[in-house]
């Protein structure tokens, strides 16, 4: 049997051990199967430009940030080469007859859509905002939420010395999860996240109490959260591949505001690309390696439209429909749990 691995989407720290953790366990369980890789995600299966897998190429990679396979945002059914016939056409000259899709929604859904159409996809759920429904936690989000918190430590020092307010924006396109941990971890005097809009007025409140016992007031904002004033997140960039806004800026807006209301000299910092690069931490880097060892159990049993996932402590099999069919939302008493920590 031959396996095709390709990462696609954003990149994420755990890509290389979830790569290293199924060929492994393909190649000392299994005598018969053969590992590739796709180059720079679904443009490399509607192009069929591969790279052989063998034990000696993923060597040590665990422990490495970003993906040796490299990667995109390609929509598989658009261009002269998408679309399931041609795929299927060019798996088939290929030799190969599975696939494990590392990725996030965007990846997820593009599976389905092809496994729906007749091909062998097994999925690996990635996603630095933790966002997917079926899985307790995603690789990459631990490392994502350190580095945020890292930086906000940084953030305080120079907000301190200087009497400011001090804004960060992390990832976060629908959700909170990055923003309310790396807030609670660092001290935030205030976390903005998706799924609960705050008044600017509410905001410049729990800055101006920081301010008043005396602190360099934190802000941690999430790129998705809105104000109660506006009806969309911000976004200034047009959209992605998929027809995606893509997000960023929102403490820049933010900041001027609090400034204007508080009188407190505010600065923003967008962390951004920042949160998912460098090395992954050990959480990380275990929990993709296990994910990589059950997807290749999930091709040999012909587990077709299904993804692995983290239930508790246990690796499980969900069907591609569970991971797609809600995002995983902060709980309203997990942010009124951080709220008794603001201002």
């Amino acid at each position: 049997m031959r396996i095709g691995i390709l990462t696609s989407g954003g990149d994420c720290p755990g890509l290389n051990a979830v790569i290293r953790g199924a060929v492994l366990k393909g190649i000392k369980e299994y005598d018969d199967i053969e590992f590739v890789g796709f180059r720079d995600g679904w443009r490399g299966v509607v192009d069929g430009d591969i790279m052989d897998l063998p034990r000696s190429r993923v060597r040590g990679i665990s422990k490495q940030g970003g993906t040796i396979l490299g990667t995109s945002r390609t929509n598989p059914f658009e261009g002269p080469n998408g679309g399931p016939e041609k795929i299927k056409a060019t798996l088939d000259r290929l030799g190969i007859d599975a696939i494990i899709a590392i990725g996030g929604e965007g990846t997820l859904a593009a599976a389905q859509r092809l496994t729906d159409a007749g091909l062998k996809i097994v999925g690996v759920p990635k996603t630095v905002d933790n966002d997917l429904d079926a899985t307790d936690y995603t690789f990459g989000f631990d490392t994502a939420v350190e580095i945020a918190t890292e930086a906000c430590d940084r953030l305080r020092t120079t907000g301190e010395s200087h009497h400011r307010c001090m804004v960060a924006e992390v990832m976060g396109r629908h959700v909170g999860w990055i923003a309310l941990h790396t807030g609670m971890a660092a001290g935030a005097h205030a976390i903005l996240i998706p799924e609960h809009p705050v008044s600017i007025d509410q905001i410049s409140q729990w800055v101006s109490e920081a301010r008043d016992r005396g602190r360099a007031p934190l802000v941690v904002v999430a790129e998705g959260f809105v104000t109660t004033d506006m009806e969309m997140p911000h976004s200034e960039r047009g959209l992605d591949s998929f027809g995606r806004p893509r997000l960023g800026g929102i403490g820049e807006l933010l900041a001027p505001e609090i400034e204007a209301r508080t009188g407190i000299e505010t600065r923003a910092t967008v962390l951004g690309h920042i949160q998912r690069g460098g090395v992954p931490t050990a959480f990380d880097r275990v929990l993709a390696t296990r994910l990589g060892m059950a997807a290749v159990d999930s091709v040999v049993d012909g587990l077709w439209g299904t993804m692995v996932a983290l239930h508790g402590t246990d690796i499980v099999h969900v069907g591609f429909e569970k991971a797609l069919g809600n995002l995983k939302t902060v709980p309203e008493q997990r942010y009124d749990e951080a709220a008794i920590l603001f201002g």
